[in-house]
């Protein structure tokens, strides 16, 4: 398959499939333009019965180091009604997509997993992630909010005192650690993350399509309040964020490379 942009789609044969984040040159930064193709990717693949089982990837030394910087400026001068449907459309499409998708999904982590990275990696059923591997959800130090439904996911898989330390300091998660609180399923040795990888997604793929769909889709019911609930939630609080001084701010430290001094307008 190759009519992609920003990511790569690769039939590995017995109803594999991975896809790829294919921006190496960006660090996998995201964009709309690579989420949506990530979101109609997985929906494409959610709806071909051949496809046992998904792998989500990345080229490159980074999983994806968050959104794109040149983007994220853009947003300063959008309406809330633009953000909606420019932005989250394709944002939250494509961790929907992954989510709510019924096949076997395995996020295969093999360098830093940075707000957007985090959030879809956290969007699939399992990660098999690299000893190094790290993961950051540090939204707040731009003086805004996790918008792909990180804030919901990250509590049910580590609990409430981990995502806080998260959320709130956005701070990295790496190594052994990110294994002993459950971020991840499994860490190998970089070296063996390809073939480890492989093995635990042909593994999955081997599961009876029909009953891991039903299990899947009652483990996420049994958890939810749910979290088409926190998406809807989301996007009005970030309007609100997002058209702050916090923000500019946020955006104008990680430039110049210093701290933020944040006033809380």
């Amino acid at each position: 398959m190759s009519n992609y942009e920003h990511i790569r789609v690769d039939r590995l044969g017995d109803g594999l499939v991975k896809v790829s984040f294919a921006r190496p040159d960006t660090n996998n930064a995201s964009t709309p333009e690579m989420l949506g193709e990530v979101r109609d990717a997985f929906n494409m693949l959610s709806a071909d019965s051949n496809v046992r089982a998904i792998m989500l990837a990345a080229d490159g030394k980074f999983f994806s180091v968050g959104a794109d910087f040149a983007f994220l400026e853009k947003l300063l001068d959008m309406s809330a009604a633009d953000i909606k449907s420019q932005v989250y459309a394709f944002f939250q499409g494509a961790a929907k997509a992954i989510y709510r998708c019924p096949k076997p999904t395995v996020a295969v982590v093999q360098g830093l997993a940075v707000t957007v990275g985090c959030e879809l990696a956290l969007a699939c059923d399992f990660r098999v992630a690299s000893d190094k591997a790290g993961f950051v959800e540090s939204w707040i130090k731009l003086g805004i909010m996790p918008p792909l439904g990180g804030v919901f996911l990250l509590p049910r898989i580590i609990g409430l005192g981990r995502a806080a330390d998260m959320c709130l300091r956005g701070s990295l998660v790496k190594g052994e650690e990110a294994l002993r609180i459950g971020l991840v399923t499994e860490m190998v040795p970089a070296e063996e993350l390809e073939e480890r990888s492989l093995a635990f997604a042909t593994e999955l793929a081997a599961s009876p399509p029909a009953a891991y769909a039903v299990v899947k889709e009652s483990l996420h019911r049994a958890l939810e309040t749910s979290i088409d609930a926190e998406w809807s939630a989301n996007l009005p609080n970030q309007a609100l964020l997002l058209s702050s001084e916090d923000f500019r701010e946020g955006l104008d430290a990680v430039k110049a490379r210093r701290a933020p001094q944040f006033k809380g307008r």
